[in-house]
């Protein structure tokens, strides 16, 4: 198995009246292949966004200005792509932050250096790398980096590895051990195990001796979460799962609990801690009816998580 040990769907791109179709599976660490060629001309293929929408507004155009990298801004050359749920919030208009419009998506990536910027002194054409933000999205065959969100790829990681490196390895580290404070021999629950971010945490707290559990919704979700790190995973769709995974703790419950659906899983979750255990809240879809008194016999507590700003992300990475 290889460093990251992650399985892998492809999306592949499939055009109709120029519309780029996608059915993206969250499940899995999903990734979009662009084969490029060296630059040879000005143009360039991608997808472009000129209206918020569904995913019929995610348009494969062949003629995008290819960018030019100055100062300290890197080319890279698109090998795979990370696609990342935030994505298609900003596609549909619904987040809190919205591009300016048309725009290509897409931040995480792994390629080639293609040129650099006459100040990059480090970063080399043809090196290996991976980035963690775009200046001209990374939905393309090239993307425009500043040179402090470009990193090397080291050899044994594929591009489809690298790809997935930045959002999900991050939040997860920085949910774990930056803010809960992750021990070894702890018991760790991730509530949502088997997308990105889920399979991140499973193989950072297993690596890092912690007892790992897990749900999935589905059968294959449930084999990758136990073959990236997990003990024992659970079916959240089915009844009495938090009752399966206490008996699977021995009644001992969970030192920590990483939340990717707080809105509905939260109260629920405050039953299976252990005394002055916490609850990492990764994602939220929405509100909830909730008790605080739930937390006092216990002295739990309820931790929200996000993406620090670039230099916290820089000091993880490197």
């Amino acid at each position: 198995m290889s460093p990251i040990g992650f399985t892998f769907r492809t999306i592949r791109l499939l055009t109709s009246r120029s519309r780029f179709i996608a059915s993206i599976s969250i499940c899995q660490s999903t990734n979009l292949h662009f084969y490029s060629t060296k630059v040879n001309s000005l143009a360039m293929k991608g997808i472009r966004v000129e209206e918020f929408g569904d995913p019929s507004v995610l348009n494969y155009v062949t003629d995008l200005e290819i960018p030019k990298p100055t100062g300290s801004q890197v080319l890279v050359r698109i090998k795979a792509v990370g696609i990342n749920p935030v994505e298609t919030y900003i596609r549909s208009g619904t987040y809190a932050r919205k591009p300016d419009l048309p725009y290509t998506p897409g931040t995480d990536s792994a390629g080639i250096v293609e040129s650099v910027g006459n100040t990059v002194a480090v970063l080399k054409p043809g090196q290996r790398v991976y980035t963690t933000a775009s200046l001209t999205g990374t939905y393309a065959e090239y993307c425009l980096v500043e040179e402090n969100h470009v990193y090397p790829l080291p050899e044994n990681i594929t591009f489809e590895q690298g790809a997935c490196l930045s959002i999900p390895y991050y939040t997860a580290h920085r949910a774990i051990f930056l803010k809960g404070g992750a021990k070894p021999g702890q018991n760790i629950f991730i509530h949502g195990a088997s997308g990105a971010v889920g399979l991140a945490a499973c193989q950072m707290a297993a690596a890092n001796g912690l007892k790992v559990f897990g749900t999935a919704g589905t059968e294959e979700g449930i084999k990758i979460v136990k073959q990236n790190g997990a003990i024992e995973c659970f079916n959240h769709r089915k009844e009495n799962y938090m009752e399966d995974l206490m008996k699977a703790t021995g009644g001992r419950g969970f030192n920590i609990i990483v939340e990717m659906l707080a809105n509905v899983n939260l109260v629920a979750d405050t039953t299976v801690l252990t005394d002055d255990g916490i609850i990492l809240i990764v994602g939220n879809r929405g509100s909830l009816e909730f008790n605080p008194r739930c937390l006092m016999p216990k002295e739990l507590a309820i931790r929200g998580i996000a993406l620090a700003h670039g230099s916290l992300v820089s000091k993880f990475l490197n």
